[in-house]
């Protein structure tokens, strides 16, 4: 399989531009150790696997020191593996057998916080109000006669105010859990030091970050009231979250410092990047993040949130490639992450949602830009909605019963038992259980399957890399004309032409004129020269 994948289409430089990038939840790809925890030497052991699935880049979430309340989000020393995931030499030999298979390694970023345990912030819990150490930090004095209120009406993303007292009286803020401490990004010293961080990973061959939080470090002036929190009026602040303004997020301010990060990645060579997790009121505000003095892509969770519509999506689709038009940058498309419910669920569960996701994944994959897959969509894995209470680590859980662990279950390798191959040969152990139907979703049970939906992604991502219809300096789609219910659009021209049909009715459609089919989420019929598109599915047609 592997001597089969064409190489990649774009310059060196460019790579970054219609890639795949694979999401890989560090926790939970792969043990090598035994622990029950996956970490750094199963992510190597299992880069084979990437590169025959035909991805261009791995995206790893936080595995530095730390104390783990918020899975490694939580960052006691940003320049070391914590040992639960290994070493640094570990990373070392892991990035150098990426980079011998063509892949490249994009490594999280965590700048808007700390964890409490961070060297920093434990210094300033150890000196006095109005200190040096803690400038670094978001501490304010309490409202009320004795300091006994929080400084303002912020809230915590994770439920609960976003402050927490000290015994001193002051409190600081923070805009995740109490160990997840904000830092003050007007702090000279706080900027250095993470341009620092930037080029110590840089020197080790990292390809990009992916910045966490990336439109939060900047809060308004004065820290002002929003006027409303889930005390208050039972709305929690978190609702305006891509819907309206916070003085915590997306503020004029922030992109001073992507304007300083910029020259730091361009000083290396090989085109590393940055990719923005920004949540932002329009699209306009996000388009900002994104230009050749800034950073190079923005999550466009418009796509991951739309709705299984036909209007939903092409709404979002015109207008996410009209303000990449603006900026000159591509769109960068997702349809799930290790903080949203997996799509198989959003989209109906069951049998349904897997026919939608299988179809949204050919949706995906045809549009021009660049394509974040979340570890296990290759499977059709669903949402694990039925973990104990008890074994839930998810810090949201703990303040407002909502939980993210449910997409963060261990994937399925191999064998007829859980953990299904995710520790080494006969290792009982994993941090999360999996449910028994996922024996037949595993890597094994699929590979070689004709019409498994891990067979559908190698199919189709081989297509992706080697049609020149889908090339990256193919920019842009033509819509054709569909039925209600249909979107239908091609990429390319005269020489060659890929046409992407997405069937979002309640009755088959008949497709005629496209060309051939080369890859679909479903069986295609044959009617009178044409082809049947069933309900809930995609299909490609190349015309050459």
């Amino acid at each position: 399989m592997t001597a089969s994948l064409p190489t990649p289409q774009t310059s060196d430089d460019d790579w970054w531009r219609s890639a795949v990038v694979y999401q890989v939840y560090v926790r939970s790809f792969a043990d090598a150790n035994g622990d029950g925890v996956g970490d750094l030497p199963g992510i190597r052991d299992r880069l084979p696997y990437l590169r025959d699935l035909g991805v261009d880049a791995l995206w790893l979430t936080p595995f530095y020191t730390s104390p783990m309340i918020d899975g490694g989000y939580d960052v006691a020393d940003y320049r070391d593996v914590d040992p639960a995931f290994g070493t640094l030499a570990d990373f070392d030999a892991m990035i150098a057998d990426a980079h011998a298979l063509g892949l490249r390694i994009i490594v999280d970023i965590v700048p808007n916080h700390t964890s409490s345990a961070h060297a920093w912030f434990q210094a300033a819990l150890a000196t006095a109000p109005g200190s040096a150490e803690r400038a670094r930090y978001l501490f304010a004095d309490g409202r009320g006669a004795d300091g006994e209120l929080p400084p303002n009406d912020w809230e915590s993303i994770f439920g609960g105010p976003a402050w927490t007292r000290l015994p001193d009286g002051q409190w600081y803020l923070h805009l995740f859990d109490p160990a997840q401490p904000d830092l003050n990004w007007r702090h000279p010293e706080v900027r250095a030091e993470f341009e620092e961080i930037l080029r110590f990973w840089l020197d080790r061959g990292v390809d990009g970050f992916r910045i966490d939080v990336a439109h939060g470090m900047i809060k308004a002036e004065g820290l002002p009231d929003v006027g409303f929190n889930s005390m208050t009026t039972g709305r929690r602040q978190s609702e305006l979250l891509g819907k309206g303004r916070l003085p915590y997020f997306d503020q004029d301010e922030i992109h001073d410092i992507y304007r300083a990060w910029r020259p730091i990645l361009d000083s290396y060579p090989g085109g590393r990047m940055a990719v923005a997790e920004a949540w932002a009121e329009t699209p306009q505000r996000l388009a900002r993040y994104i230009g050749p003095d800034e950073l190079h892509q923005a999550f466009s969770f418009d796509f991951l949130d739309a709705t299984w519509s036909a209007d939903s999506f092409r709404k979002v689709i015109d207008t996410a490639l009209a303000e990449a038009t603006i900026v000159g940058a591509p769109t960068t498309w997702v349809l799930s992450n290790h903080d949203k419910q997996r799509h198989v669920t959003r989209y109906g569960d069951g049998e349904v949602g897997l026919r939608r996701a299988r179809a949204a994944s050919l949706l995906m994959l045809a549009l021009p830009g660049c394509a974040y897959l979340y570890q296990g969509e290759e499977l059709g894995l669903p949402e694990v909605l039925d973990l104990p209470d008890e074994l839930r680590q998810d810090p949201s859980f703990l303040r407002t019963g909502e939980s993210r662990d449910g997409c963060r279950v261990p994937i399925p390798w191999s064998g007829d038992l859980a953990p299904y191959g995710f520790g080494p040969h006969g290792s009982e152990l994993s941090w999360l259980p999996a449910p028994a139907t996922w024996r037949a979703l595993s890597v094994a049970a699929q590979t070689g399957v004709p019409g498994s939906t891990l067979e559908l992604y190698r199919s189709a991502l081989r297509i992706r890399r080697g049609h020149p219809a889908l090339a990256a300096d193919a920019d842009g789609v033509t819509w054709l004309a569909a039925g209600p219910g249909v979107l239908a659009f091609r990429r390319g021209g005269d020489d060659a032409e890929l046409t992407c049909v997405v069937n979002l009715s309640d009755a088959p459609v008949r497709i005629d004129g496209y060309g051939q089919p080369v890859v679909a989420s479903t069986d295609l019929t044959e009617s009178d020269g044409g082809h049947v598109l069933p309900v809930d599915a995609a299909a490609w047609f190349d015309r050459r």
